[in-house]
């Protein structure tokens, strides 16, 4: 049968876009091909089994359920390891792995950590890898805290497939609503529950009492805990508390609380995860089913992990003699079977050019001569044509031939040449349950190989001009068993110019996770250099000791005996000939023991196709077990058809293209296209100078840990969260190196790199904070460049406003902060700004919403950022209350002393009153402003004026404040100046050092205008509500504004000094009193 090339378009459509070799599909709205698969050292146990069916059976109604009938689990294969005994019930297995499974069950890396979560650090809307769930969680009665383990299931399932996020945040369990109300973070806000701190808790009972307010926050204290209602009238949402019976939908958009601080707000621009989940490829296909049944059960099929077992399917026609690449394979091939498959494999080989010969039939890898069966093999020549197909069907001949199932088994395939009849065993290679993974060699090869390795699950790959790219891809293809200790590491690969007579010199850091089976490879293209390594206890080897092959590759290997020495491994190599050439060094090795947990590296672009100008992220995960490494240097490099390599450093800040900061997933955005075709990745990870730093933090994107429940007005208390020890600690590491190959993508519609025009936005800000800093608000974020994350941006555009809608919904309209003196920092820095909010009124609980913008040019803006949310808080001075036992007679002496003092102060009261009718002829003067100056670096202005003796700054006695006070009464602009915080700004910059301010803060002029601010308004106890949105404005008080002479004088005494004073005329008023 052949394929039309529409069909073939078809297919590279619909499968290259995958990140990740899942099989899962959607076919009338059932989910097939789903694999859960147990690692290798979860001990056997049939009840791990039987729980897993329960929870999928139970899911998959939930599922239907809470996508109104749209989607349920069809089929389900459970995946065995090849460390449980063998069944009649387990089938054979075909493209199911542990490496590419969508569920894992295994041990976790720190004990306790049971909590289901899945590995998601795409973007919204972005597919996740893995759903982990541990022995412990489906072995033990976990109801009451995580609730039924169906539940559990979808929670994780709408991480790993629609891409949506947690809508509680462990971090911020508490926000402050724009009705300054204390909230807990969670969606539905129709989740109700007790805010409470627990004291002294024994034997499951707990004395408990309300939550204070932090001082510095303002939110509640860090002890202080949500216990949800046991019963609940909101039917939302799934990503909070699955574990609530009422609870069976996920929130929409009606329902969903934009204001609380969680990652789905923060990653989806406040959209409900009913908004992203509609939006999927799944749900944009799926229509409800109707009538009322319940959806089919699943089928739950067992399938066994098998024995390795491997065919090299090799090309050998006229092309691969160009450009060495026949010699390149070769020594790609020697290395792979010497130091890449795992002992124990079965492996075959099969070479083609117009057609096939089965060099060898399988072999098994049991000691070191056994490879030798094969690499002796190899070709020496190359000629002919090319024949994709026809090497393919070999490499099926030669499994079966040697009494062993092709379903399951693996298949490297490496050509360099096209195949106009490729497309007749796409049929025949699907069907066969193979696994193919495809190595494109220049940029001749047939465009169809990634359809192939992407209908199998298997990885794809590119090499042209990298010396060692043949050796990265093959040393990628490793075990995908979950057996971490089998796997080959790659510790380096460099290639290096080396000119002649020139000597190059290298370091290679050996850590004390690995070790074991460690060799060190150079390669040439003239001649065998000199070559001197020498271990961290100084013991050196020679030339001498490189051993060459005896197929003359051009390589030299030396294998370290028992376990390599822990410490910075040196090499030198000497060209010792009058030509120059390129020289290479590998170096791979394995964990050190079963027991030992080496840190692994794999990286991946976000998808195998982008069509220009959709750029493309680069993803790298450096991990020992389930653990993150922190704190290293990470570099991608990226190499296109035509040779030119693009490097990248990776970041891990939380920012731009990274999820979330301090995760071990290093991020970063690729956009240097340079025409179309295929592009290859690799990444290099080390640790340097002992910065490395390993995790100890709980998993984002999990099931949250329920304390307990309030039912009948009582708290029942689930038992408290098993910890560890200091969790949230950070452990340093060694120095460590580790290279890997991230496979191919291909590109299209890419002009060529010279007739490029900028296409890409400013980056957006995702991490804005904010905070009060007295007066001021600081800012912080991370710089974006002028396009995505590179460069720098030419300026910020910030606004702010009380109504978070007015930001979500209108932000060219908000006010608008100036910025003039803020001078963007490289992509990547951390930027600090402070300002003062100069338009509105700044009180106890007043809320601020912020975003900003990052602006390139005059057309290029960024999205909208994050919306911080910042609360000033004054603490309250709370009275002190005498304790129950205070002494009788106390009491009555201060009884008495009142007595005795009364009389004294209503003298002073008279004298008060008698000294205001000496002041009020001078109560209303004008304010003579002859020395204005500004201060510079604080934000705001000060006035100062020529005044008589006792007389305030403000022009006002101290019993003219007090009436304005009591009146009312509108403040003069002189007193405004003075009352009114500048919205100018100054910039610090990270240690904290200030510069000048930035000018006045501007709002749209489309705003009504706002009402008169008056000094009562400022004092707790005669303050007067003010509009939202509103700000003040200079003007003249009218007469009747004016207090009299007659106000009362006991206020006045009271009364701190105004920080703005009003303009009113002068008027007669009563004679002074007589002095005292």
């Amino acid at each position: 049968m052949v394929f039309s090339p529409n069909i073939i378009l078809f297919l590279a459509l619909c499968l290259l876009p995958e990140m990740k070799s899942s099989m899962v599909n959607l076919n009338s709205n059932g989910y097939d091909g789903i694999v859960i698969a147990i690692n290798p050292s979860v001990p056997e146990d049939e009840k791990l089994i039987q729980n897993i069916k329960e929870m999928v059976i139970e899911a998959s109604t939930y599922l239907f359920q809470a996508t109104k009938r749209r989607v349920y689990f069809r089929n389900v294969h459970i995946l065995i390891p090849t460390t449980w005994k063998s069944k009649s019930e387990y089938l054979m297995p075909k493209q199911e792995s542990y490496d590419q499974a969508d569920v894992i069950i295994a041990n976790p890396s720190l004990k306790y950590a049971d909590d289901p979560y899945t590995l998601q650090y795409g973007q919204c809307g972005d597919k996740g890898q893995y759903i982990h769930l541990t022995p412990n969680f489906l072995l033990t009665n976990n109801l009451s805290v995580y609730g039924s383990r169906g539940r559990v299931f979808v929670h994780e399932w709408a991480h790993l497939r629609w891409g949506v996020f947690d809508e509680y945040n462990v971090d911020m369990p508490f926000y402050s609503t724009r009705m300054n109300t204390i909230e807990a973070t969670r969606c539905s806000a129709r989740i109700t529950g007790l805010k409470v701190v627990f004291n002294d808790c024994r034997g499951g009972s707990c004395i408990t009492r309300p939550c204070r307010r932090d001082s510095q926050t303002g939110l509640y204290e860090a002890k202080c805990t949500f216990i949800p209602d046991k019963s609940q009238s909101a039917n939302e949402s799934i990503m909070f508390m699955q574990n609530l019976n009422s609870v069976t939908e996920f929130c929409t958009a009606n329902t969903h609380n934009t204001e609380a601080p969680n990652l789905q707000n923060k990653m989806c621009n406040r959209r409900s995860t009913w908004d992203v989940i509609m939006e999927s490829k799944d749900l944009q296909n799926a229509t409800p089913m109707k009538g009322t049944d319940p959806p089919p059960p699943p089928i739950i099929s067992l399938v066994r992990s098998k024995q390795r077992v491997v065919c090299l399917v090799l090309d050998k026609s006229g092309s691969m003699g160009s450009e060495d690449r026949l010699l390149r394979m070769n020594q790609a091939a020697e290395l792979y079977l010497i130091q890449i498959i795992e002992r124990g494999s079965l492996v075959g080989m099969v070479t083609f050019d117009s057609s096939a010969t089965i060099q060898n039939n399988l072999v098994a890898i049991t000691d070191d001569d056994s490879y030798q069966k094969i690499t002796a093999n190899l070709p020496p020549a190359a000629g002919g044509g090319t024949s994709i197909c026809s090497g393919l069907k070999a490499g099926f001949q030669a499994i079966t031939n040697s009494n062993q199932n092709v379903s399951g088994s693996e298949i490297v395939l490496l050509t360099d040449g096209e195949d106009e009849g490729i497309q007749s065993c796409f049929q025949e290679a699907n069907r066969s349950g193979a696994i193919i993974h495809t190595i494109a060699m220049g940029p001749s090869a047939a465009r169809e190989l990634e359809t192939l390795s992407n209908m199998t699950g298997g990885f794809q790959f590119f090499a042209h001009k990298d010396a060692n790219g043949l050796i990265d891809a093959f040393s990628r293809i490793s075990a995908r068993s979950g057996n971490i200790s089998q796997q080959a590491l790659q510790l380096e690969s460099k290639a290096l110019n080396v000119t002649a007579r020139k000597w190059i010199n290298g370091t290679v850091p050996v850590d004390s996770t690995i070790g074991n089976d460690t060799f060190f490879v150079v390669t040439w293209t003239v001649g065998k250099p000199e070559i001197i390594l020498q271990d961290p206890k100084g013991k050196k080897y020679g030339t001498s000791d490189f051993k060459e092959d005896r197929l003359n590759t051009r390589s030299a290997r030396l294998r370290i005996p028992g376990i390599a020495e822990t410490g910075t491994w040196t090499y030198s190599l000497l060209n010792k000939y009058l030509a120059p050439q390129l020289l290479t060094v590998t170096v791979t090795t394995r964990a050190k023991s079963p027991t030992t947990l080496p840190v692994i590296a794999t990286a991946h672009m976000s998808r195998s196709t982008a069509h220009y100008p959709s750029p493309l992220i680069v993803y790298a995960r450096v991990s020992q077990g389930f653990l993150p490494v922190l704190g290293i240097n990470v570099t991608a490099v990226i190499e296109a058809e035509d040779g030119h390599q693009v490097t990248l450093a990776l970041w891990d800040n939380g920012a731009g293209a990274d999820t979330v900061k301090n995760d071990g997933i290093y991020s970063r955005y690729f956009t240097e296209y340079r025409g179309n075709g295929r592009y290859s990745l690799k990444v290099h990870a080390q640790a340097r100078d002992n910065r490395a730093r390993l995790s100890l933090r709980p998993q984002q994107n999990k099931a949250l840990y329920v304390p307990g429940y309030v039912e009948n007005g009582k708290i029942i208390l689930n038992s408290p969260r098993p910890e560890t020890k200091d969790q949230k600690a950070e452990v340093g590491m060694e120095d460590f190196s580790r290279v890997t190959s991230g496979g191919s993508f291909t590109v299209s519609g890419a002009p060529p790199s010279d007739n490029q025009t900028h296409v890409f936005l400013p980056g957006k800000i995702s991490d804005l904070e904010a905070k009060f800093k007295g007066n001021y608000i600081q800012l912080s974020w991370t710089a974006p460049g002028y396009f995505l994350d590179k460069g720098r941006a030419e300026g910020y555009i910030i606004r702010i406003s009380e109504r978070l809608q007015e930001l979500q919904n209108d932000f060219d309209h908000a006010a608008l902060v100036n910025t003039s003196r803020l001078i963007p920092k490289e992509a990547g820095s951390r930027e600090i700004f402070e300002f003062k909010p100069g338009p509105f009124k700044i009180e106890n609980g007043t809320n601020f919403h912020i975003a900003i913008q990052a602006i390139y040019q005059v057309n290029l803006t960024s999205e909208v950022s994050n919306i911080a949310q910042v609360t000033k808080f004054i603490p309250s001075q709370e009275p002190s209350t005498p304790a129950l036992g205070t002494n009788i007679h106390a009491v009555s002496l201060a009884i008495w002393g009142l007595a005795v003092i009364l009389p004294i102060l209503k003298l002073e009261i008279v004298f008060l009153i008698g000294r205001l009718g000496r002041e009020r002829n001078q109560s209303c003067q004008f304010l003579r402003f002859s020395d204005v100056k500004t201060r510079r670096g604080a934000g705001s202005r000060t006035a100062h004026s020529t005044r008589p003796p006792g007389r305030s700054r403000v022009g006002l006695p101290a019993s003219r404040r007090a009436a304005a006070v009591l009146q009312g009464a509108p403040l003069p602009p002189a007193a405004r100046a003075r009352l009114r915080p500048a919205a100018g700004a100054r910039l610090a910059s990270s240690d904290g050092d200030a510069a000048p301010p930035g000018g006045d803060a501007r709002r749209s002029p489309a705003r009504p205008p706002p009402p008169e601010r008056t000094l009562a308004a400022l004092l707790p106890a005669a303050r007067a509500p003010r509009p939202v949105g509103k700000r003040p404005s200079a003007f003249l008080a009218p007469p009747s504004a004016c207090p009299s002479a007659e106000t009362t004088a006991a206020a006045a005494a009271l009364a701190p000094p105004p920080s703005a004073s009003h303009v009113c005329p002068r008027r007669p008023g009563p004679a002074a009193a007589p002095p005292r």
